[in-house]
């Protein structure tokens, strides 16, 4: 996910993590100054919905607006050349063996 926080921020003349913990506080929202830096300087590990929703009211713009998926660069290249070892024609298949002539197994102790 790309995290477009500045971009929305950007959109209301808002340039500074100060300037967005007022705007935060316009709608109710108070986090921290530190939190709001972290959010601002850098993608978020976990946002909570509840704040998800202050942050778009206080930007009066939508989660679309904040977030933006994008394909996974590592899953594409890998299933393109996927590595074999020397030799390996496929996965491996079980080898039948004789038994000891269809007698029963013993009972395993109690």
């Amino acid at each position: 996910m790309k995290w477009n926080l500045r971009w929305a921020a950007a959109k209301r003349d808002i340039w500074r993590p100060t300037q967005l913990q007022v705007a935060f506080r316009e709608v109710g929202f108070t986090p921290s100054l530190s939190k709001v830096a972290a959010l601002w300087s850098g993608k978020p590990v976990t946002v909570r919905l509840e704040d998800l929703d202050m942050i778009c009211a206080a930007l009066q713009c939508t989660v679309a607006d904040l977030m933006e998926a994008e394909p996974v660069a590592g899953a594409a290249a890998h299933s393109e050349t996927e590595q074999r070892a020397v030799g390996d024609s496929g996965p491996a298949r079980p080898i039948p063996r004789p038994g000891s002539g269809g007698a029963r197994r013993p009972l395993p102790p109690n």
